[in-house]
C-alpha cells in the first residue's frame, strides 16, 4: 500500500536557496567556543528535564536525563576549574616571560656597551703592537750597527796590536 505521495524514486530534500520571502540570508556566525556550546547544552537539558519531571510528576528515582544532567554539571564544574587554573598557569608564565624578556634585554644591552670597549681596546692593542714592532725594528737595526762597530774596533785593535 503506497500513499498517493510516495513513489520508488528516492526521496530528495528540496535545496534551499539563500533567498527567502525575497530577503537574502546573512551569512553565518563564526561558531561559539567549546564553552558556551557546552553551557547552551545544559540549560537545554535542564530545560528538558524540568519538563520531564512537571510532565510526569515528581519521582523519588533519579531519571536517566537527570544522571545525564548531574554529570554534564560535574563537567560543566571540572571544565570551569580547569581554565581557572590554566589561567592562572598561563599567568604565571607569562610573567616569566615578560620578567625574562627586561632581563635578556637588559644583558645584551651590557654585552653590546662590552663589545664597544673590547672593540676599542683591540684597536688600542693593535697600534701599541704596531709601535712596538717599529721600535723593535729600529733597535735591532741600531745593535746590528753596534755589532759592526764593535766587529770593526775589534779589527782594528788587532791589526794594531800585531804591529
Amino acid at each position: 500500500l503506497e500513499s498517493p505521495q510516495t513513489s520508488h524514486a528516492p526521496h530528495r530534500r528540496p535545496q534551499r536557496s539563500k533567498q527567502r520571502l525575497g530577503r537574502t540570508m546573512a551569512p553565518r556566525a563564526a561558531p561559539a567556543s567549546s564553552a558556551a556550546l557546552l553551557s547552551l547544552s545544559l540549560l537545554l537539558l535542564l530545560g528538558a528535564a524540568q519538563a520531564a519531571a512537571a510532565a510526569h510528576g515528581a519521582r523519588s528515582e533519579v531519571t536517566p536525563v537527570q544522571k545525564v544532567i548531574e554529570l554534564m554539571e560535574g563537567m560543566l564544574a571540572k571544565g570551569k576549574s580547569e581554565k581557572h587554573d590554566e589561567q592562572v598557569q598561563f599567568a604565571a608564565y607569562k610573567q616569566f616571560c615578560d620578567d625574562t624578556t627586561v632581563e635578556k634585554k637588559r644583558a645584551i644591552a651590557e654585552a653590546n656597551e662590552k663589545i664597544e670597549v673590547l672593540k676599542a681596546d683591540i684597536e688600542k692593542y693593535i697600534a701599541t703592537a704596531a709601535r712596538l714592532t717599529k721600535e723593535i725594528a729600529d733597535h735591532d737595526e741600531d745593535i746590528s750597527v753596534w755589532k759592526g762597530d764593535q766587529k770593526a774596533a775589534t779589527n782594528v785593535r788587532e791589526i794594531e796590536k800585531a804591529d
